[in-house]
């Protein structure tokens, strides 16, 4: 029998922390009672005071002993406080449960002197007539900036006649006539306090409770609350994800929502209620005076509006976060809070709208009632809040106005419910469609406003460029800008960005992504507007006339809000086609919810009543468990959270982990590490050499508590930009020149540092990089402010992008600007612009500077020659020419080897390069300012050794960098293409085929494979080296990785939630049956031998074995057996593990110790085919008898062989070889049916480390580090 936990273990804590009695007592009621009747007041205050208190746990007193041994008792610092001594004599109204003074635990967060004020924050006043039962909502906040949430529910009770129910017909027939001349009628307030916002729940669980309390007799009513406090304190919150908890409160059914995922909030209340109470316009004027960080006071004469409208608000700044005080409920006594200095959101009743607004300076006064926001009394001449960036505005008003916020037009068609709960059922459902729809609007109003400042981020040294970020924002938007980046919210949002946090901000800025943005994504060169951004920017009214969305606040004004377009006075909804210009919200179908309902507790509350609830509560999970479908492993790791949980309440320790450790491999989000680790610590001997004998423990304890975990990042500040004041060493200038946002690749910088040093000792004064960061900026503004006619721009390509101008000058064809593109030169003719064509680069043949005699003088002139032209194009640009010739060489080269390498990015590298050559000779403004330039030239130089073969041009497809962007090409370690599939259920992004790559350091980058665009940014599993990929399944993919862990994807949001931990070396092999569309089960391999099959939807060991003694490299799958790669043999097994046959590799070399590098089996031929180390040939043997001498194919200029697949009728051979004598990556394709090289392929800049083939009609190889790209390549 399992010892039981110990009793300072800290666990989760159920719904409730503390349930108090509040109202007035004995004593102030009759002296009240005194003052009325003496002065003739019809209703009388008294102050209110708490009555009792009920803090779990709750175990009667000869239950204490077994009590201690519970675990559910929360480890807290707590301060002591006593229930309120009740006198017995006989039994009132004012008093609860007689005897003597007991002890309560008072959590430290929970002010009892302050909760009086906030439970009747208009004070208690003595009724006439009994007044209808109100609700209202309370957010308790610590010095930490800890929240904690009350939810109070005031009812009237009659004064003088304590021992009946004023509800009952019978009483109130009989004492009418007492209790109106008396006017005896007194408020009292239940008030619960939970760690979670769950308004509505603990709003229906206390309409529950108000009806057991009006019906019962004064001295139950303690028992009633007590009872009630034990149900919420037992009923856990669920974890994150689509499972919801259901509890019968009688009447009602009462549903506690999970959150969406463990980075979002709880959400369980109306969050349209905003959009109910004020207009689309004005709900943005209250967003921005919350991203702006001023002082804000609600009011509404309805104390529950006050909270549910504030946290309706900051649910709308999610994933940004208020983190100024947050009060928003004070009572009259706590008026005083407003004249704090900082930054607050608070809310006060309507009452004391006038005093507020005439005793605080500088407040923004929001009115719930009337949906007005004004300015108090300012300290200068006005309060200036500033306007919505337009576009973003309007897209967000025309979305709020398309919205259905009335639930009678979505339910007209429905007949009526006749069950109660199914109408709150049906209530719920449309408001959790309704809150996901309205969360999807505010985050994209969000994602529209700061979308672009990643392009002023640099991740590497965690610095964001403000000053440059404000000077691209159009200037009606800057104050707004001005004001936000100013303040501690956006200051933890630029954290979560240069952190790369994939949240849900990140998520949708991904998904709303343009093509354009998403092929920007990989260049590397210095951004300009396009020319269709150039043509959209002219006609948009952004530029035409700015119309302000929010107006300055003027003194205590309703402030009339022009409106962007005629609100549609009809409830039903906007049509899509009225929203011109609004770009569709996406339209995703919402998320499957599922329920669990909680079992029924039973009393009294004893330790033996608490039990059987635990092991209903395992008993009903675990039947649950037992009904769920294999592809049912979300809900799944649900069960196993909340079974793990309990039975740690129970003390079943082992059990408990076993639990999480199916969670661990299920989804790895919502693991309980810190409870585990607890857990663990705190266990005995005995308990500990269980878990050793345990195999899934021992695995999990070490994988958790015993491995030490990633250490996390100390370093999290944020940077701003700033020039340097003192020199500059290479180092520290390559550093600089990276935080400026200029350019990142290292070594363009260091030619960058060659070309300003020049001639000087070699390092930069702060003087030069001044010069050159301002010159290069005003280059960039300049580029901004280009504006070309439609007579030009309907000549060039709508992506193409104006890098640089030149003066207006002379030439053969007219006067006018060179003007250059990525992809041409052009002339722009003066006076009336126009467009003469002067080359493509593709097309230039020659580029000359050489001189021109006019009257006495040389002028310097560029001649260009192309290839379509006799005609000679020449221009007579005098200082610049030589500048030109510099540019135009470099951009030539650049062309002309993105075309044979089939590579876009040595265009972006030319451009970039020629803009840097531009910025030196304007910061030089010396003689040698060429020459000094000359030094970035690259392309031009390089050009006669980068050629390429025939063979390989006519073969290669396309070249794309997965390290675009970083400082350092990475090596690519692995390849892995998954088709794709129709899915109207998914968006079409997901539909597509997709390229995963996997870096150094865990890192993979997910392309596009229809458009070979990035899809998916870095995104990191572990930190280790990953060896394998495979798709296991549609919709997710298995990684390998050197940390012996095996990461599962999900294709959809590309994260990580599932790890498989069972091996305890370095994954090197998964395998699936070759031919299956959804495989069922997977074999895993790691270095020492372990092979582990693998059961897709249940993620269980069907089977394992171990290879003696050998390190396996690699494993294929033939025939119902696995053959297997060990380095000095290949060994046949069954899938069992019994030994077939072997290749030893000593039988076929005896001269030279050597080792396989990888094989494949072509079963047609009866073939195996295999690399070894050391040796530039293929080797092959027959099936048929391993033991026979194999065939040889020997691989010409090969230094080294490092992967190999099959693909059709061929063998892909990757690895190292010489070219032109120069080591480069080569590929060999090698006919499998002649046996001979057909194709040899100088592939990369260095050795060729992965392959992989996207079905059968391409092949991808990845190189190492010192280039970092993958080629694209043909197969015939």
């Amino acid at each position: 029998m399992e010892e039981p936990a110990p009793r300072h273990l800290s666990l989760p804590s159920g719904l409730l922390e503390l349930c108090a009695l509040l109202g007035a007592s004995r004593d102030s009621l009759r002296r009240a009672e005194q003052v009325a009747q003496k002065k003739g007041v019809r209703d009388p205050s008294v102050d209110p005071e708490v009555l009792s208190v009920f803090v779990p746990p709750f175990v009667s007193k000869d239950e204490s002993r077994a009590a201690t041994a519970d675990c559910t008792a929360p480890c807290k610092s707590r301060r002591r406080s006593f229930r309120k001594k009740r006198e017995k004599p006989r039994p009132e109204h004012w008093k609860g449960v007689a005897g003597d003074p007991e002890d309560v635990s008072i959590p430290n967060d929970v002010d009892l002197l302050a909760l009086p004020q906030l439970c009747f924050p208009g004070g208690v006043c003595v009724a006439s007539e009994p007044e209808e039962d109100r609700v209202h909502f309370l957010v308790l906040t610590d010095v930490c900036g800890n929240r904690t949430y009350g939810v109070v529910a005031q009812y009237y009770r009659p004064l003088h006649d304590e021992y009946c129910f004023y509800n009952g017909k019978a009483h109130w027939e009989s004492s009418l006539q007492t209790m109106s001349m008396a006017g005896c009628f007194v408020p009292f307030a239940v008030c619960v306090i939970s760690r979670y916002p769950y308004y509505n729940a603990l709003k229906d669980c206390l309409s529950c409770l108000l009806t057991h309390l009006k019906l019962c007799k004064d001295f139950e009513v303690d028992d009633h609350i007590k009872e009630f406090a034990a149900k919420l304190s037992l009923i856990p919150s669920p974890p994150p994800g689509p499972l919801h908890l259901i509890f019968n409160m009688k009447p009602l059914q009462i549903v506690f929502p999970s959150r969406v995922d463990p980075e979002s909030p709880i959400i369980d209340l109306d969050l349209h209620l905003p959009l109910l109470c004020f207009s689309p316009e004005t709900v943005l004027q209250v967003l921005v005076c919350m991203l702006t960080e001023q002082r804000m006071v609600f009011f509404s004469s309805d104390w529950a509006l006050l909270t549910l409208v504030a946290e309706c608000f900051l649910v709308y700044l999610r994933p940004l976060r208020w983190q100024h005080p947050f009060v928003p409920i004070l009572s009259g006594q706590m008026l005083d809070f407003i004249m704090a200095p900082t930054s607050f959101l608070m809310g006060c009743h309507l009452g004391h709208f006038e005093e507020v607004s005439k005793e605080a300076d500088g407040l923004i006064l929001i009115n719930i009632d009337n949906g007005s926001v004004t300015c108090s009394k300012p300290l200068d001449d006005s309060v200036d809040i500033p306007d919505v960036p337009l576009l973003a505005a309007q897209t967000f008003i025309q979305r709020v106005q398309s919205l259905q916020l009335h639930q009678e037009l979505d339910l007209a068609h429905c007949s009526s419910s006749t069950d109660l709960n199914e109408g709150q059922g049906r209530r719920r459902a449309w408001q959790q469609k309704l809150n996901g729809q309205i969360q999807e609007v505010t985050l994209q109003l969000l994602v529209n406003i700061f979308r672009e400042v990643k392009n002023h981020l640099n991740y590497e040294h965690r610095v964001f460029n403000s000053e440059e970020f404000l000077k691209t924002r159009v200037p009606e938007d800057q104050q707004f800008y001005k004001q936000v980046l100013d303040t501690y919210m956006f200051h933890s949002f630029l954290k979560a960005r240069l952190s790369r946090r994939m949240d849900a901000f990140a998520q949708m800025e991904l998904n709303t992504q343009s093509e354009e943005d998403r092929i920007n994504g990989m260049l590397i060169s210095p951004r300009r507007p396009t020319i269709e951004k150039m043509a959209l920017r002219g006609s948009s009214p952004l530029h035409v006339a700015h119309r302000r969305m929010v107006v300055s606040m003027p003194n205590l004004q309703d402030i009339a809000v022009p409106e962007v377009q005629p609100r549609n006075s009809s409830l039903r909804k906007v049509d899509a086609v009225s929203c011109k210009g609004c770009s569709k919200a996406q339209n995703v179908a919402p998320k499957a919810i599922y329920t669990f309902k909680i079992p029924e507790i039973h009393f009294p509350l004893v330790t033996q009543c608490v039990d059987t609830y635990y092991t209903d509560f395992i008993e009903l999970l675990s039947k649950a468990m037992s009904f769920l479908g294999p592809d049912s492993s979300v809900l799944l790791a649900r069960y196993f959270y909340l079974r793990g949980l309990i039975q740690l309440v129970q003390g079943r320790l082992l059990n408990a982990l076993l639990d999480f450790q199916n969670l661990y491999k299920t989804d790895i989000r919502i693991f309980p590490a810190d409870l585990v680790k607890r857990t663990v610590a705190l266990m005995s001997a005995p308990e500990r050499a269980k878990i050793e004998r345990t195999p899934e423990l021992k695995r999990l304890i070490n994988q958790v508590v015993d491995k030490p975990g990633e250490v996390a990042k100390v370093d999290d500040h944020v940077k701003n930009f700033e020039l340097p004041k003192k020199h500059l060493q290479l180092d520290d200038f390559v550093k600089r020149v990276q935080e400026s946002g200029i350019v990142k690749d290292t070594q363009i910088i260091h030619r960058l540092f060659d070309a300003l040093t020049v001639g000087h000792q070699k390092q930069i004064d702060p003087e030069t990089f001044r010069d050159f960061y301002n010159f290069w900026k005003e280059a960039e503004a300049e580029a901004q402010d280009v504006s070309l006619p439609s007579s030009v721009t309907e000549h060039l390509d709508k992506n193409e992008c104006v890098y640089k101008l030149s003066s207006s000058v002379k030439t053969n064809r007219g006067v006018g600007k060179i003007a250059m593109t990525q992809k041409r030169l052009f002339l722009l003719t003066e006076g009336r612009p126009g467009y003469v064509e002067i080359s493509t680069f593709r097309n230039i043949e020659e580029v000359r500077s050489t001189t021109a005699v006019f009257l006495l003088l040389r002028i310097p002139t560029l001649k260009i020659k192309m290839v379509s032209k006799k005609e000679v194009f020449e221009a007579n640009l005098k200082s610049e020419c030589d500048l030109w010739h510099l540019m135009v060489k470099e951009m030539w080269a650049g062309k002309k080897l993105a075309d044979d390498h089939k590579d876009p990015q040595y265009i972006q590298q030319a451009l970039t390069t020629v803009l840097l050559m531009d910025a030196v000779v304007g910061t030089l403004q010396s003689p040698n300012a060429i020459y000094a330039a000359s030094k970035l030239s690259y392309f031009d130089k390089m050009k006669n050794e980068m050629s390429v073969p025939k063979t390989t041009s006519e073969t290669l497809k396309h070249k794309i960098n997965p390290s675009a962007g970083e400082t350092f090409p990475q090596a690519i370690d692995v390849l892995l293409y998954t088709p794709g599939h129709l899915d109207p259920a998914e968006k079409i992004t997901d539909t597509h085929p997709k390229l995963w790559c996997a870096l150094s350091e865990g890192k993979v980058v997910v392309f596009d494979a229809s458009s070979w665009t990035i899809h998916q940014h870095c995104f990191k599993v572990g930190t280790a080296k990953l060896n394998c990929m495979v798709m296991a399944e549609q919709n997710q993919v298995w990684i390998g990785s050197e940390d012996s862990v095996i990461y599962i994807i999900n294709v959809h949001s590309m994260s990580c939630h599932k790890q498989l931990t069972d091996h305890r070396a370095s994954v090197v092999d998964l395998i699936v049956q070759g031919g299956e569309k959804a495989p069922s089960e997977v074999y895993s391999c790691s270095r020492d031998g372990m092979v582990l099959a693998w059961n897709v939807s249940t993620l269980r060991v069907t089977s394992r074995f171990q290879l003696p003694g050998c390190t396996l490299m690699s494993a294929r799958l033939h025939q119902g057996c696995l053959w297997c790669c060990t380095g000095n043999s290949i060994v046949v097994v069954t899938t069992n593990g019994f030994l077939r046959q072997e290749l030893k590799i000593e039988e076929s070399f005896c001269e030279i110790s050597t080792s396989f590098l990888g094989f494949q089996l072509i079963p047609e031929q009866e073939q195996l085919w295999a690399v070894c180390a050391a040796y530039s040939k293929v080797y092959i043997w027959s099936l048929q008898d391993l033991a026979q001498a194999p065939q040889r194919i020997l691989l010409q200029d090969c230094t080294e062989v490092s992967c190999m697949i099959r693909v059709k009728r061929q063998i892909w051979v990757g690895g190292r070889g010489l070219s032109q004598g120069q080591p480069k990556g080569k590929v060999y394709v090698i006919n499998t049916e002649t046996k001979t090289v057909d194709k040899e392929l100088v592939a990369h800049a260095d050795a060729v480390t992965t392959l992989c083939s996207a079905e059968d009609r391409y092949v991808l190889s990845g190189s190492g580090r010192e280039e970092g790209k993958i080629a694209i390549w043909k197969v015939e």
